[in-house]
């Protein structure tokens, strides 16, 4: 269910409204305002990145996840909340926000994948993995429904109406959460003294050899998740910019696509744990490279409509399967740390995926198509490195850690 509730902050404020409305609404089109949105992205990745670890370890020693993940869930609806207080003209004020809001999405993000071991065992992480970024994209669907309606029957102008999304989404996930903190259970027991994290962190790349297996696939989600990231941050704004959707249009293509990831993340789930992760993932990788060469290319509206809902299809088949993965290699007594690895190799990603699209429309005078283009590469890269791992000799060297 907490899949379901934070999905709506990242649907409705990253990728479908927010992003759209700062450059078009905030910035007023100005030439540096997608590099803008991009960097505050990347600044809050950054912050992810430095503190996963702390965050992994102690949690670990304390058996506290939940206890964190409600912190993070508190300051995330709080500072989504106080997006509607942006007027236009206050570019610095919305990215202080933005970065503090999903400073505390990605880091509830991280526990919460946390919990995916305690909650299914290795021949069923694929299914369970898939169930729940089924639910957050179904979740995502129902914010952004609930936000369309509004614009569409509320008789407010975008610049008025955008606001009270903010608004919406952070009531919708408050209220959306409280399952997972009324039934989840802390079922991990505390390890003991807590010790430095980066100096953990620091031995288990020292020792990374004995999961060889695991390390090359974090690097393989650094590049490819490089490209995803790229896309969910950046999709409604080239939609807007470059195929000129209205905010309408574009919010009923993300809704659309929602339906779309849904069923990846869902079904793909079920084929993962049939054909094997690797496999699984090669398969989304090939098919993020087909929609970036259509996006980039078309010039037809429906062009565009194939492109994203391929998006949506892969979207949610290669997350569900890069998760439940690294929960298959992760050595059992230390998943939250394991995982903070994870959110450490996606929030690297996320630093330089977003950053590089903004960078080269700054440079190019606004060729988002060029943009798009160049983030396609992190997904050819992706799949090179995706060779030579074997998830079973990864799992047996797991297992005694």
């Amino acid at each position: 269910m907490y899949d379901f509730a934070n999905s709506g902050y990242t649907t409705v404020v990253i990728t479908a409204v927010f992003g759209a409305y700062f450059v078009s609404v905030v910035c007023e089109n100005q030439p540096w305002a997608t590099f803008a949105w991009t960097a505050a992205l990347s600044i809050s990745y950054a912050l992810i990145l430095v503190t996963g670890p702390l965050v992994g370890a102690w949690a670990d020693a304390h058996a506290a996840k939940k206890k964190l993940l409600l912190l993070s869930t508190i300051g995330c609806v709080v500072f989504t909340a106080l997006l509607a207080a942006v007027s236009p003209g206050q570019a610095a004020f919305a990215l202080v926000l933005i970065v503090a809001s999903n400073y505390f999405f990605g880091s509830g993000e991280n526990l919460i994948a946390a919990f995916l071991p305690e909650l299914a065992d290795s021949r069923a992480m694929g299914r369970v993995s898939g169930w729940g970024w089924a639910f957050g994209y179904l979740g995502g669907l129902c914010a952004l429904g609930i936000c369309l309606y509004y614009l569409m029957y509320s008789g407010e102008e975008p610049r008025r109406a955008v606001p009270v999304t903010m608004l919406i989404t952070a009531a919708f996930f408050a209220l959306a959460a409280v399952p997972t903190f009324a039934f989840l259970r802390e079922r991990a027991v505390p390890q003991g003294v807590f010790v430095d994290p980066w100096r953990r962190v620091l031995e288990t790349l020292k020792e990374s050899e004995r999961y060889r297996d695991l390390r090359r696939f974090l690097v393989c989600i650094v590049f490819y998740q490089a490209g995803i990231t790229a896309v969910v941050s950046l999709a409604a704004i080239y939609a807007e910019q470059v195929m000129k959707f209205s905010m309408r249009e574009t919010i009923t293509l993300i809704l659309v696509v929602n339906v779309t990831a849904a069923v990846g993340a869902f079904g793909f789930g079920y084929v993962q744990d049939s054909i094997g992760h690797v496999r699984a993932v090669a398969i989304t990788l090939v098919g993020w490279i087909a929609m970036v060469v259509l996006a980039g290319a078309t010039q037809s509206v429906a062009g565009f409509w194939v492109a994203a809902n391929l998006a949506g299809l892969c979207m949610g088949s290669s997350q569900a399967a890069g998760r439940a993965i690294v929960g298959y290699l992760a050595p059992p007594a230390r998943l939250a740390e394991f995982f903070g690895l994870w959110g450490l190799a996606v929030k690297a990603a996320s630093i330089f995926g977003p950053l590089t699209y903004g960078a080269v429309t700054w440079l190019f005078a606004g060729n988002h198509r060029l943009a798009i283009f160049a983030t396609g590469l992190y997904f050819v890269v992706g799949l090179f490195l995706l060779g030579g791992i074997d998830v079973e000799r990864g799992r047996q060297q797991a297992l005694p850690a």
